[in-house]
C-alpha cells in the first residue's frame, strides 16, 4: 500500500517545485525532487523515515530519509548540484584533464598515468559527492604503504587529483575539496636529497672518467654538465648554431626531449628564464673546442622538429638522448665505487647542475646574476641553494673576511 506526503518547504516550493516524500511497496521510503541544474528527478532511498525509527531485519545501516533529506535542502540552500556529485573521481579527473591544453608531452604521459591509476584501484569508481577527506587521506597512505609507490609518485598523483577536486568544488558539486592537505603530514618522505658535489668528489670523478678507457669518450660532456649548470634536456639539444666560438657564449633556447609514444622531440625550454644565452669560461671554451673538432660528421645530419647539426652524437650518429647520459653517469659511478675505497655518491645531470650552481654561490656571484645563468623563474629556487651551504663554507668566509680585514688595516698604517 502507498502513501503519499506532500512537503512544502517555503525555499525549496520557490525554487525547485514540490518535493514528493513516499513509501514503496517494499517498504523502502522515497524522496525525489528536481535538480535545478540538470532538470531531471533525484531520488533518495531509505529503510528509515525518523533517525530513531528501527532498521528492519537483515538491512544495512543507513541514513534516515528525514536525515538525507536535510543534507540535499543544503545542498539547494548553498547552490550545490544535486546530479554533478554523481560523477565518479576517474570521470571527474578525466573531465579535468580534458580542459587541459597546450600541455608538454612528458605532462601528457604524467596525466596518463593517473588515469591509468585510477582505472584500476577502486577509488575511480567511487562517486565524488562520497570522497571526504578521512577517505582520501587512506587512499594516499595506501598508495605508499600497500602499493608501494615513491613519495615523487604520490606527489604527482595528487598533483592532478587535487586540482580535479578543486574544479569540482568551485563548480559547486562538492561542499570542500578532500585533496587540500599536506603530503608530508601523512607520508614518509623517501624522496633522495640532491647533494651538491664537492670540489674533490668532482675532482676526483671527472680525473677517473679521463683516464679510464671505456668512458673518457665521455669526459668532455660531463665536464660541460658540471660547469654550465645545463638541464640536460637543454645540454643534449645543443646545436653546432648555437655554440658562438667568437663571441664565446652558449645560446639555449630549446630542449631535446624523449617520450615513448612521441619518440624524440624538440621542446621549449622549461620557463620563459630558461631561455639564456651563456658566457663560456676560459676552461668551458678550451672544452668546447675540443669537442667540435672531435665530433664526426655523420653521413646524414639527423633533423628532429626543424633541428639538426646536434653536439653530441651516439655511434649511430643520432643525438645523445637524456636517458644516455644518466646511464653513462650511473656505470661511471659504479665501477669507481668498485675500485675505490671512498665512495662516490649518486651522480645525475641535475646533481652536476646543483653542484654547479653551489659552487657559484660559494663564489660569491650575485643571486640575481646566478638566478639568469640557471634559468630561473624563481628567484626563491636560486636562494635555497644558499640555505644549502656547509659550516665549512661559512669558516671559510669568515677567515676571507677576516685577512680583507687585516689587511686594510696593514695598508692603513
Amino acid at each position: 500500500m502507498l502513501f503519499f506526503i506532500i512537503r512544502h518547504t517555503k525555499q525549496i516550493v520557490r525554487r525547485y517545485s514540490i518535493i514528493l516524500c513516499q513509501q514503496r511497496a517494499d517498504g523502502r521510503y522515497l524522496y525525489s525532487t528536481i535538480d535545478p541544474v540538470t532538470k531531471k528527478r533525484k531520488f533518495l532511498y531509505s529503510w528509515k523515515l525518523e533517525k530513531n525509527d528501527k532498521l528492519p531485519e537483515g538491512k544495512k545501516p543507513d541514513l534516515s530519509l528525514r536525515e538525507k533529506e536535510k543534507l540535499l535542502e543544503r545542498d539547494l540552500a548553498n547552490g550545490v548540484s544535486l546530479s554533478g556529485g554523481d560523477m565518479t573521481v576517474l570521470e571527474l579527473v578525466e573531465k579535468y584533464i580534458s580542459q587541459k591544453i597546450n600541455v608538454r608531452p612528458t605532462t601528457s604521459a604524467g596525466y596518463k598515468t593517473v588515469v591509468n591509476l585510477l582505472k584500476r584501484d577502486a577509488l575511480g569508481k567511487v562517486k565524488i559527492k562520497q570522497v571526504n577527506t578521512m577517505d582520501a587521506k587512506s587512499w594516499i597512505i595506501k598508495l605508499q604503504s600497500v602499493d608501494g609507490k615513491s613519495y615523487s609518485s604520490i606527489h604527482t598523483v595528487r598533483g592532478v587529483v587535487r586540482p580535479a577536486f578543486q574544479m569540482a568544488y568551485e563548480a559547486d558539486l562538492i561542499h570542500k575539496n578532500p585533496f587540500d592537505f599536506d603530503l608530508h603530514n601523512f607520508l614518509i618522505n623517501d624522496s633522495v636529497k640532491r647533494e651538491a658535489l664537492t670540489g674533490k668528489q668532482e675532482k676526483d670523478f671527472l680525473q677517473f672518467v679521463k683516464q679510464d678507457e671505456h668512458f673518457s669518450e665521455c669526459y668532455d660532456g660531463m665536464y660541460l654538465l658540471l660547469h654550465t649548470g645545463l638541464r640536460i634536456g637543454e645540454f643534449c639539444g645543443l646545436t653546432l648554431k648555437d655554440i658562438d666560438m667568437q663571441k664565446k657564449t652558449i645560446n639555449v633556447d630549446h630542449q631535446l626531449q624523449y617520450v615513448g609514444n612521441k619518440g624524440k622531440y624538440i621542446e621549449k625550454t622549461k620557463t620563459d628564464a630558461g631561455t639564456r644565452v651563456l658566457p663560456m669560461s676560459e676552461e668551458v671554451y678550451e672544452v668546447m673546442k675540443r669537442v667540435l673538432a672531435n665530433r664526426k660528421k655523420p653521413k646524414i645530419e639527423i633533423c628532429i622538429d626543424g633541428y639538426t647539426g646536434f653536439l653530441f652524437l651516439d655511434k649511430r650518429g643520432m643525438p645523445m638522448m637524456p636517458y644516455q647520459w644518466e646511464k653513462r653517469f650511473q656505470r661511471s659511478v659504479e665501477k669507481y665505487n668498485k675500485i675505490y675505497r671512498v665512495q662516490l655518491p649518486k651522480i645525475t645531470p641535475h646533481v652536476c647542475r646543483h653542484t654547479f650552481c653551489t659552487n657559484m654561490a660559494k663564489r660569491g656571484i650575485s643571486v640575481e646574476i646566478l638566478k639568469y645563468l640557471m634559468g630561473h623563474t624563481d628567484i626563491s629556487v636560486t636562494l635555497n641553494v644558499y640555505t644549502h651551504l656547509k659550516l665549512e663554507d661559512a669558516e671559510k668566509e669568515i677567515k676571507r673576511l677576516e685577512n680583507v680585514e687585516k689587511e686594510l688595516k696593514r695598508c692603513a698604517r
